[in-house]
Order: C-alpha cells, then sequence, then structure tokens
C-alpha cells in the first residue's frame, strides 16, 4: 500500500490503513520523542497520543505537506503542551475538554491479529505476551481475557479512548513480531 492510498482509506475509516500508517510512521515519531524527553515510556506515551489525534484529525490533514511531517507537528505540540501542563500550578486544574469527546477511529472487528492471538496456544501466548512492555501486557490482558470494551478500558486506565486503541494496535503489532519469530 502507498503512502497517500493508505491516507485515502484512512479517511474513510478503512482500519488496515490506519494500522499501516502506524507500523510505517511509528519509528519515526518514537525517534523524534526520544530524543527529546530522553526517556522510553514517556516518547512511547507522547507517540501513542500523536497517533491518536492524527487518526481522530486524518480528515483535516492537507496532501500538500508530506505525512511524516503533519505526524512529527503534532507530536511536538502534544510534547510542548505536556511541559506547560508540569509547569504550571499543581493547585490549577487543567481541563482539556478535548479528551472527554469519544472519536470513533477505528473500528471493533477483528484484525488479522486478533486472529492470530484467538488461534495460539494459550499457555505460549502467555509466555509471548509477558515479553511485552507492562503497559501493554494490561491493555492485551484487559481487552481478550478480561473481554472489556474500549470504552471500559479507557475507563479502567484513566485515558481517553483512542490512546487505548493506539495502545491495543502497538501491542498486538509487538505481539504478532514474537510470535512470528519464532
Amino acid at each position: 500500500m502507498e503512502i497517500k492510498e493508505a491516507i485515502r482509506k484512512a479517511k474513510l475509516n478503512d482500519q488496515k490503513a490506519f494500522n499501516f500508517l502506524l507500523d510505517e510512521f511509528w519509528d519515526s515519531v518514537y525517534g523524534f520523542q526520544l530524543k527529546r524527553i530522553e526517556n522510553e515510556n514517556d516518547a512511547e506515551d507522547v507517540t501513542i497520543q500523536t497517533f491518536s489525534r492524527a487518526f481522530d484529525k486524518i480528515k483535516t490533514y492537507n496532501e500538500d505537506y508530506k505525512f511524516k511531517t503533519w505526524l512529527i507537528t503534532i507530536s511536538k505540540n502534544i510534547h510542548i503542551d505536556l511541559v506547560r501542563k508540569e509547569k504550571s500550578s499543581i493547585n490549577s486544574k487543567i481541563s482539556d475538554h478535548e479528551d472527554d469527546k469519544i472519536y470513533n477511529v477505528l473500528d471493533d472487528s477483528p484484525s488479522p491479529e486478533d486472529k492470530l492471538i484467538t488461534e495460539q496456544n494459550l499457555a505460549k501466548l502467555l509466555r509471548d505476551i509477558k515479553k511485552l512492555k507492562p503497559h501493554y501486557q494490561e491493555v492485551i490482558n484487559l481487552r481478550y481475557f478480561q473481554e472489556l470494551s474500549y470504552k471500559d478500558i479507557s475507563e479502567e486506565l484513566n485515558e481517553p479512548m483512542n490512546n487505548v486503541k493506539v495502545k491495543l494496535l502497538r501491542a498486538k503489532k509487538l505481539l504478532a513480531e514474537i510470535i512470528n519469530k519464532k
């Protein structure tokens, strides 16, 4: 799939297009944030938020600019917002109603990674899941073993639903890579 085609399909809420764009640009955005933040977990969180916001706003993307540049700009702005929030007084509460909205970015239908996960031997699968970072283990556990909805996971983790969806996409991709290496 070509990037322009993936963007066009993503604007139509195509799940495979979102997966393609996440796979294609994850390393670039994550690497950018890792250089800025110098903390893997924080860089990963900002990267997840970046893709969450980008996928939510994909219809506003202007194709006169490179998609990677657009993602990096979103990522930079999220980081700046986080730094500003950290600097603001603990007593002053910053209310971001944008995070309270629920967006229908990704569909709930099983993806190839979902099918791969469910077809694996449970004991082997659990060993493979334990190789993931703890926050990815948690989101996989909540979705596939506790069978919670995205909304319930969002409430459980106290994170916006789009972050949960992107985190789950990333966790499934990493788990699929671990399984396919064997």
